[in-house]
């Protein structure tokens, strides 16, 4: 079911609100936490599951491409990053943190994009 077409012309269904809503979510927590580290080993699976479910119902066949790209550097440049500020109060584990939003979802596009071609 399409409920409305957003300005960039792209159809919004169940699945793309929901995973838009889980990104916005994820990078919303991975900053948050990226100032108050949370208790508990609850945290991280939270995060993977987030990013499963962006990989999973936010990113169209059109978008792939350009996912991967940006993916795959955010993921190495905030890896990098949080080693390389790992000594400022909040900005190491907000780095950290969004690696583990940006993993899951990179791993689970990239997985989707080598099915679509070998369908072809």
């Amino acid at each position: 079911m399409v409920t409305k077409k957003p300005e960039g012309g792209k159809k919004m269904g169940k699945g793309n609100a929901l995973g838009g809503w889980a990104f916005l979510i994820g990078v919303v927590l991975a900053v948050i936490f990226g100032f108050v580290a949370p208790a508990g080993a609850w945290f991280p699976w939270l995060m993977v599951i987030i990013g499963l479910i962006v990989g999973l119902l936010n990113i169209t066949d059109e978008e792939t491409q350009p996912f991967l790209m940006a993916g795959t550097v955010l993921v190495i440049v905030s890896a990098l990053g949080g080693d390389v500020f790992s000594e400022v109060a909040f900005l190491g584990p907000m780095l950290s943190n969004i690696n583990m939003l940006f993993v899951p979802a990179t791993i689970i596009t990239a997985l989707k994009s080598v099915f679509s071609l070998a369908k072809r």
